[in-house]
């Protein structure tokens, strides 16, 4: 049993995310999620909270008088942590070193393995600042699984698609046994 981050962000594959996280909960793992501001104009929390029975985080600065720094206790919390869908803008925000979000925030404090699992448009995926961002965030040592081609959101048909959850959750597991052993419990 694994302790999962799920970062998700704005794109219309965020409902698969869902699904992910329900897969990762049915095999045993503890997942909390953390959304973009923007992830919760295409779902809301309460999905994720149904299908893990886990907090869901929104907000880096809660209105709440027992303020603790949520993402420095979720970064010593987890185990690993996966962003699904991961877009075009917060792939280039995380290679920029931005925190502006609990996912963003959360990142900057995490010292553990980082799944990237990539959904845009076509056009997106093949722009030269996207690709030069995945490869700046691969050689820190992200894992980046996807994207698969298929038929889009927008009608085209290419490279963009979230990747099945399959393909996620094995890259799950492979950062799991790659960790070093004063990260594992």
């Amino acid at each position: 049993m694994a302790r999962v981050l799920l970062g998700v962000s704005a794109g219309i594959a965020i409902y698969k995310a869902a699904d992910l996280a329900s897969v990762l909960t049915r095999r045993g793992d503890q997942v909390y999620t953390l959304m973009t501001p923007n992830a919760r104009k295409f779902i809301a929390p309460l999905t994720f909270r149904a299908v893990t029975g886990q907090p869901v985080f929104t907000d880096t600065f809660e209105d709440d008088p027992e303020y603790r720094p949520e993402h420095i206790s979720l970064a010593d919390w987890g185990d690993v942590m996966a962003i699904a869908p991961a877009t075009a803008d917060l792939i280039g925000r995380i290679a920029a070193g931005l925190g502006d979000d609990i996912v963003t925030t959360t990142l900057l404090a995490w010292q553990k393995p980082v799944v990237l699992a990539p959904a845009m448009n076509d056009r997106m995926w093949a722009n030269p600042i996207v690709q030069a961002n995945l490869e700046k965030l691969r050689g820190l040592g992200f894992a980046v699984v996807g994207p698969d081609e298929g038929r889009l959101a927008c009608g085209s048909i290419g490279p963009g698609r979230l990747a099945e959850n399959a393909k996620i959750v094995a890259a799950i597991d492979e950062a799991l046994s790659k960790r070093r052993p004063s990260e594992k419990r």
